[in-house]
């Protein structure tokens, strides 16, 4: 089996990667965030996931390897939301939010180290939240603590309370590593992980 690497960080990208039952490693990838001036949401996830991919075959391996990069950003009524990183951020994070939709992109790409071809592709996923009051932001804030988590909630957590319904393919692209995509892309580099490996 090619060596899988999850050029990736986040713990909760590696948890949710543990879910397929594969062996892999990590790599943390030294890629600039930022967006270049007029790129969409779409545009952004997309050329990150892959850079960060990409960022693996500066290594000097000649083990022939599968590297996945992701990227998420979340959208509300049209501008990008990132990580709060304050309290108070987080609080008029969840304010804006309150009765509205937050739609999620998980840019997502596969890139094999010895043909260096790119998968990529990105997964929308939107959050309806309810109507919150001041007091049930402020508790859920402080419970949670959620400042590194774009949109300032943790789904998997008490998150859930937040929210009217969720819409979407994969749940797990919300939490930032769409697993049924990754399959595929898998399945397309000769890897079915519902055989034995």
């Amino acid at each position: 089996m090619k060596h899988i690497v999850l050029a990736s960080t986040s713990t909760f990208r590696r948890a949710l990667l543990e879910k397929l039952a594969i062996p892999f490693t990590c790599f943390a990838p030294e890629v600039d965030e930022s967006p270049l001036a007029d790129e969409t949401p779409q545009q952004l996830v997309s050329r990150l996931a892959i850079l960060k991919a990409q960022a693996y075959l500066t290594q000097q391996s000649s083990e022939t390897a599968l590297i996945i990069g992701s990227d998420q950003v979340a959208v509300i009524n049209g501008h990008i939301i990132g990580k709060p990183l304050t309290r108070e951020n987080a609080i008029a994070q969840l304010q804006s939010a309150s009765g509205q939709a937050i739609t999620f992109y998980t840019g997502i790409a596969l890139v094999n180290s010895q043909t260096r071809q790119v998968q990529v592709d990105i997964e929308p996923f939107t959050v309806h939240f309810k109507q919150l009051t001041l007091a049930q932001i402020e508790y859920y804030v402080d419970t949670e603590q959620p400042l590194y988590c774009a949109g300032s909630f943790k789904s998997e957590g008490l998150g859930i309370a937040l929210f009217e319904r969720l819409e979407g393919k994969d749940p797990n692209s919300l939490i930032g590593l769409p697993l049924i995509r990754l399959q595929q892309m898998l399945l397309n580099e000769g890897i079915d992980i519902l055989q034995p490996h």
